[in-house]
């Protein structure tokens, strides 16, 4: 075939409708965010004692939080690896085949035996399953922004870019509320012992739904049209940091404000709120899973500001904001009120959502078609390496050395490395894809 009737043939593939593109977009991110998220709260609850039970109350909190760290670690190998076949093959099938990784490797932690069963091999084993999970994830967000950017029109691609933005949000609510429900049924030995489990192998149901949704979808307009014009990049990861660092290391840095404002409301907060401030798990998870509402609230809201005034202006509000809410760390949380606690966790996570909504189209505005995926994961999980892998690690080293006011001004430092990667930025609402 000619490439006009290739290009014929793209304009006439078939068309996803909008109904089935939120769906597909949101329900993958949101099953991979709850897969991700289990393991969070798994961490600051119960990873430490079961898998590294030969050290300290304090060294088992911080070594759970490495292996918390390791998906970062493996998340932009996951946006290379993904990325390349996603600016090769297509959308599609690379999306399909990061949210079978993720799934097959969250459902085998929770069948992994503990340290007491097999020694040794269990945290050397739970380290490599959680370096499968960060992978997955790695290919997962980039290729659900595309999905959703690029079945979009120009004026809406940031609320359409939404779809795959709330699915942390219901992916939270739903890893939380599933930890609420065990810790308040079950007894501190029951859940120990097997209890914390359920959430993990749940994730097999869940997957397989998703799986359901994605098989369905059509490749997107945008992709099919640059195949149709043979426009591919035999190495994308080598053209993406040839020819476009520069968005990619601005998009990474603008993406750190997300991850330390989540990262440190929740599972550093988490893991503080039950050792330090003397709540119990199913009384903080309570409080996580209302201030979480906020950012969801905060997601669709800050979507739509972002398509009528600019990617930049709603960033910048929100980085400033959330510069601001660093000193307030100390005097809301360190009181112990669960109103103050709540207020705290509220504020924090209604900036994550004002922040982490023009992400989902910034990000791919960013890069052209041939290297799109890739440059997308890429800027996205590199953010994460610098916002959230070690964020939990260094709060709790912190708290140590100075008191919640050091972890404040952690999230302030953050905030503002993400102000002037944004400043740097140019303009991308009118950006053709």
């Amino acid at each position: 075939m000619t490439t006009a009737s290739l290009a014929a043939a793209a304009e006439q593939q078939p068309a996803n409708s909008t109904a089935r593109v939120a769906v597909a977009s949101f329900i993958g991110t949101a099953i991979e965010f709850y897969d991700f998220y289990v393991y969070a709260t798994a961490a600051a609850l119960v990873i430490g004692p079961v898998f590294f039970p030969q050290t300290s109350g304090t060294a088992q909190m911080l070594s759970a939080f490495i292996t918390f760290g390791i998906a970062f670690l493996a998340r932009p190998l996951g946006s290379a690896l993904f990325g390349h076949f996603g600016d090769r093959i297509g959308r599609k099938s690379t999306l399909v085949a990061s949210l079978l990784l993720m799934g097959l490797s969250t459902t085998l932690i929770g069948l992994l035996p503990g340290y007491d069963s097999i020694g040794a091999w269990a945290p050397a084993l739970l380290c490599l399953l959680r370096f499968g999970q960060g992978l997955g994830l790695g290919g997962e967000w980039g290729g659900a922004a595309l999905l959703a950017t690029e079945n979009a029109p120009r004026h809406r691609r940031a609320w359409f870019g939404m779809f795959p933005q709330m699915g942390p949000s219901i992916g939270f609510l739903a890893a939380n509320g599933l930890f609420l429900g065990l810790a308040m049924a079950l007894s501190e030995e029951q859940f120990r012992a097997w209890g914390w489990r359920i959430p993990f192998i749940l994730s097999a149901l869940l997957v397989i739904v998703g799986l359901y949704v994605r098989l369905k979808l059509a490749e997107t307009p945008v992709f099919a049209k640059a195949m149709a014009r043979q426009e591919r990049s035999s190495l994308p990861i080598a053209e993406l940091f040839a020819h476009h660092w520069r968005p990619v290391l601005l998009g990474a840095l603008a993406m750190v404000v997300c991850y330390a404002l989540f990262y440190i409301s929740t599972v550093f907060s988490l893991s503080y709120g039950v050792t330090s401030l003397g709540y119990s798990r199913e009384q903080f998870l309570g409080l996580l899973c209302f201030a979480v509402l906020f950012m969801a609230a905060a997601t669709p809201i800050s979507a739509w500001l972002s398509d009528r005034y600019g990617r930049r202006p709603v960033l910048i509000v929100g980085c400033v904001a959330a510069i601001l809410s660093g000193f307030t760390m100390q005097p809301l949380l360190s009181q112990g009120s669960s109103v103050e606690v709540a207020a705290f966790l509220a504020l924090e996570l209604f900036l994550m959502g004002v922040t982490f909504a023009p992400m989902g189209a910034l990000l791919p505005e960013l890069f052209p078609t041939r290297v799109r995926y890739t440059g997308a994961s890429a800027a996205y999980n590199l953010g994460g390496i610098l916002g959230a892998s070690v964020a939990p690690y260094i709060a709790q080293k912190l708290v140590g050395m100075g008191g919640l006011g050091w972890v404040g001004g952690y999230v302030s430092v953050a905030a503002a490395l993400s102000l002037i990667a944004v400043l740097c930025l140019h303009e991308t609402r009118e950006q053709e894809l």
